[in-house]
């Protein structure tokens, strides 16, 4: 999953060097990409960019892009109590109110330390408001996180929760560096074929640059948003809806955005997906909820019945008591055990046995887990020797089927950042901040981050992206804003945000190029986007 910044970065000493945020969202001259039709900013200093033909119709452009004057710093953020939204609880957000901003400006002045209140927009989002999101207020600027650390000090013993912050992930500051990597597949020249894959087993994780090398990739890149943690059901799955060579793995979580990769990649295109799955008995009919996912347990959210929403809403985890899910035999792993009751179909949707749910998905079959009222459909339906049939609906913004074809993919994440050309960041609706609760999504959205990013030219050509972020070598990232800028200046007519934080990563003939931000190295992830070689 994408992850939020660490606070508690480790104090570096580095050459402050970087570039204005319109240098990073300048057009780029890369071959053969086409600047958007909207104006953008100029640069402040010329980009850097090397190309690397990787075969016809495969080019990677390498970008180093930096602004003299930019000079981030450590300070230290006040942080405004809030509630909340769902559960009421004590929650804290980077901006409060401005009477919050004034008060909390009068108690850092009563103990002797300098604020600096600074009004933050909300950003071009589609979706939320306009005009003030709220007042963020500072003490200080540091040249490392020590010396802010010991003013966060002084304003903890004034009784004011704080955070040390590295300026350079502000949106309304310079980046000092980016470092950008952009490869360009042109379906018209490059004869090869562009998939989502799990490399065979969806409820598994490998690196980006692992799974290139085994299926001998051109490029790949990391896809859609994928469990991290044991407690939110098994690592690796999906966490929103996935397809591989035409068969649906995961479903959506709401209306969330998708690439879409048919024939191979030969056609590509983004919509928000939508999913229904029901299963047939006879006459009586059930739904199902959830493709490849521990029963009960529903990250990200955004199906009906889950609780505390049934909107999409990022890296949360939502329950629900009565739900059935099917397991295809792509979920190589122990099947989720419990109270409730397990169906297993043979590859011609016949009840083999009816019993507990435990076990594997053997090669061929399908399973299905029902808890809570589901259980009862499955044990008052589900007859040894009989038919239990499976019916699977995708569709688009548009309400409009996409069906699903052998050499079909999908990899999904969120939110969509271009649309018919213009900026269409529909961050609300896709559930990566909520504008009632500014405790949620924040610097996920707001701040710079590690992004991997996915768009289509109007020339039908696959632009796959990513920027770092949060690494020793400077380079900070970009907010959601800067992305489908940074989007639109190559010319895509519509593109989104794939995975990103320390999932972020791109591979070129099998060898990691990019800098992931962990600190462990390139993160294991779920699915991949995988450009091969015709054979």
């Amino acid at each position: 999953m994408d992850d939020s910044p660490s606070h508690a970065r480790s104090t570096r000493t580095r050459l402050l060097l970087g570039v204005a945020a319109a240098a990073v969202l300048a057009p780029l001259s890369i071959s053969g990409v086409a600047a958007a039709d909207a104006p953008v900013a100029p640069p402040a200093s010329a980009p850097q960019w090397t190309t690397q033909q990787v075969a016809p119709g495969v080019e990677v452009r390498t970008g180093n892009v930096k602004d003299p004057a930019a000079a981030p710093s450590w300070t230290v953020t006040v942080q405004a109590e809030v509630k909340a939204r769902f559960t009421g609880a004590q929650a804290w957000a980077n901006v409060g109110t401005e009477p919050w901003a004034t008060q909390t400006a009068d108690r850092l002045r009563a103990a002797g330390l300098e604020p600096v209140v600074t009004k933050v927009a909300w950003p071009d989002y589609a979706d939320t408001p306009h005009g003030l999101m709220g007042v963020r207020v500072r003490v200080g600027s540091f040249p490392t996180q020590d010396a802010a650390k010991s003013v966060a000090a002084q304003v903890t013993a004034a009784g004011l929760r704080n955070t040390v912050e590295w300026t350079g992930y502000d949106v309304d500051q310079p980046a000092d560096v980016e470092n950008i990597h952009v490869a360009v597949i042109d379906p018209r020249t490059f004869h090869g074929t562009v998939e989502a894959t799990h490399d065979g087993n969806v409820a598994d994780r490998e690196t980006t640059s692992s799974v290139a090398g085994k299926l001998g990739s051109l490029v790949g890149v990391n896809g859609g948003f994928f469990l991290t943690s044991s407690a939110d059901g098994v690592q690796g799955t999906m966490a929103g809806v996935s397809a591989y060579d035409g068969e649906l793995t995961s479903m959506a979580v709401g209306s969330r955005a998708a690439l879409i990769l048919e024939d191979g990649g030969r056609r590509t295109r983004i919509a928000d997906l939508t999913t229904t799955v029901t299963v047939r008995a006879g006459h009586a009919e059930h739904s199902v909820e959830g493709i490849n996912r521990t029963p009960g347990l529903l990250r990200n959210c955004g199906r009906p019945g889950a609780l505390p929403t049934a909107d999409p809403r990022h890296d949360t985890t939502c329950t629900m008591k009565d739900e059935l899910v099917k397991f295809t035999d792509g979920y190589v792993h122990e099947l989720p055990t419990g109270a409730g009751v397990q169906v297993v179909l043979d590859a011609k949707d016949r009840v083999v046995s009816v019993g507990d749910r435990t076990g594997s998905v053997a090669p061929g079959r399908t399973v299905l887990q029902g808890i809570g009222s589901a259980a009862d459909w499955l044990t008052e339906h589900a007859k040894v020797g009989k038919k239990i049939s499976t019916k699977e609906v995708i569709r688009d913004g548009d309400g409009r089927k996409v069906k699903l074809g052998r050499r079909d993919s999908i990899v999904s994440a969120a939110p969509t950042l271009v649309k018919d050309g213009r900026t269409h960041i529909d961050a609300a609706a896709e559930g990566v901040l909520d504008p009632q609760d500014l405790s949620f999504g924040f610097a996920w959205a707001n701040n710079r981050q590690p992004r991997t990013m996915a768009g289509i030219d109007k020339k039908g050509r696959l632009l796959l992206v990513t920027v770092d972020g949060r690494t020793a070598g400077g380079s900070e990232g970009f907010t959601l804003a800067e992305g489908a800028a940074f989007m639109r200046s190559l010319g895509a007519v519509d593109a989104l945000n794939l995975d990103g934080g320390g999932s972020s990563a791109m591979a070129v003939n099998g060898v990691l190029v990019n800098h992931p931000s962990d600190a462990t190295g390139e993160r294991a992830v779920g699915d991949t986007i995988q450009v091969l070689a015709g054979r």
